[in-house]
């Protein structure tokens, strides 16, 4: 006779449970996109509840999995996936034959979840994908501010309670957590592992995940005799009272609404995955695509409206009209007593932007050239935008020390001859400033304008 023990017919096989895992995790981001969705038409109202989104989240599916637990000793998923909770059986009851576990009305009472075992569950159902989430969103926050150097890492200076906070924080999410979060991973695949390879109905080999294991819960299958008693608790409502009315007092009783809530929701769900997938198969069919094409063959789209492209390196036009065009390039002196065309706005005060022109694409001594200096360039530093400039120009440019912007901003610069020095002092003093009128291009891209991330130390050098 073979000595492989039977096979268990309440136990689920991991892919149920990998398909109810991956259901379950799929439900905070796609509540989360339908809400940012409905925040773009009404954020006066939506935008506090988007703000805290992973709270209000957490508290609404903590009432929902307390219903589901105490009700029918299952989460919200799983009880679709026809599954339950239950306490893991000790070795020597865990022996026993099937036939018992599923007549044995006493053992099927061991078994039931206590009021302390639905509060440990609830932690692993909610209050674990809770800290992960907010974990997870930190450290991606956190990412990019690490890569900007020690400067943004240090902590400051006489740092208060929360400066402390937020750099040891923030250490942790650097250091540490990646190691953290790759050991879940690890050990969910361990188990998981002994888990399709275990038959056993005790022991580790009962465990899918290693919190079920440290709480002493197990996912098994329903049984007739569970089918049985949730249909008896479902009438046992409408016969509490003659004709089943149960009257407004019935409308205000809190586990009679989350009864509602928990059968609207049993069928909200397998609707919401057929609109789910019927989506993806809409967007990825061709169908769609010749559904789409052929709407938009008649109409006449207006050309887009796109950010600032800066033209290429060209002499400037002179204001004053008599003086004979010449061929020679533009100094810096002239370039900054004029206002560049078609300049960018900012978005923030909505003023516009001194640039200095791009260096033309067909002029090959032009893309040599520093497009500050319109000098040959020492010390390649490149922008964040692509751009490369000489080191000292374009750190001063961020400063905004540069000598072509304090000149712009002052109101211009003119090259006069020694006997017009008396007129030049007098036109001087009704130049007008810029200022107030004009961004001067401090912390921006001398060329496209846009902002620098982290100032002159987002800057890197080129080597040639």
């Amino acid at each position: 006779m073979s000595s492989e023990p039977p096979l268990d017919p309440y136990k689920p096989s991991l892919f149920e449970l990998l398909s109810s895992t991956q259901l379950s995790s799929l439900l905070p981001p796609s509540l989360h996109y339908l809400l940012t969705v409905a925040t773009h038409r009404h954020p006066r109202h939506l935008l506090p509840i988007l703000n805290s989104f992973h709270e209000l989240h957490a508290l609404l599916f903590l009432a929902i999995e307390h219903h589901y637990l105490t009700t029918y000793s299952s989460s919200f998923v799983e009880n679709f996936y026809s599954l339950k909770r239950e306490r893991a059986l000790p070795p020597a009851i865990g022996s026993l034959k099937l036939t018992a576990e599923g007549a044995n009305a006493s053992l099927r009472e061991a078994t039931k979840l206590t009021t302390k075992d639905v509060w440990k569950n609830l932690a692993v159902l909610v209050g674990i994908p809770y800290l992960k989430r907010r974990l997870d969103e930190s450290a991606e926050i956190n990412a990019p501010r690490a890569l900007l150097g020690a400067n943004y890492t240090r902590m400051p200076p006489n740092p208060t309670l929360r400066q402390r906070f937020l750099h040891y924080y923030r250490w942790f999410l650097t250091n540490v957590y990646p190691s953290v979060n790759a050991a879940y991973y690890f050990s969910i695949l361990a188990f998981n592992l002994r888990y399709l390879f275990s038959n056993s109905k005790s022991g580790s080999g009962v465990y899918s995940d290693p919190f079920l294991w440290l709480i002493g819960t197990r996912i098994r299958r329903l049984s007739q005799a569970d089918f049985q008693a949730f249909e008896a608790l479902a009438n046992a409502p409408s016969s509490a009272t003659p004709g089943g009315n149960l009257g407004i007092r019935s409308l205000l009783d809190p586990r009679l609404a989350m009864g509602r809530l928990g059968a609207g929701l049993k069928l909200l769900l397998p609707t919401s995955i057929f609109a789910l997938k019927f989506l993806e198969w809409w967007h990825a069919s061709d169908f769609a695509r010749q559904l789409s094409k052929k709407a938009t063959e008649g109409l006449e789209l207006p050309p887009p409206i796109i950010s600032y492209t800066p033209s290429a390196t060209t002499p400037f036009k002179s204001s004053d009209s008599s003086k004979p065009e010449t061929t020679s390039p533009t100094s810096p002196e002239d370039k900054s007593s004029e206002e560049p065309t078609n300049p960018p706005i900012s978005t923030l005060t909505h003023l516009p932007i001194y640039v200095v022109p791009a260096p033309s694409s067909s002029n090959t001594e032009s893309l040599e050239n520093c497009p500050i200096c319109l000098q040959e360039i020492t010390t390649p530093t490149a922008c964040q935008t692509g751009y490369v400039y000489c080191y000292t120009c374009i750190h001063r440019w961020i400063e905004g020390v540069h000598e072509l912007q304090e000149t712009f901003m002052k109101g211009g610069a003119e090259v006069v001859a020694s006997g017009e020095k008396e007129d030049a002092k007098e036109k001087e003093n009704y130049r007008e400033t810029r200022e107030g009128k004009w961004e001067s291009g401090a912390g921006r891209c001398a060329v496209s304008g846009r902002r620098v991330l982290g100032g002159v130390g987002g800057l890197r050098r080129v080597l040639v």
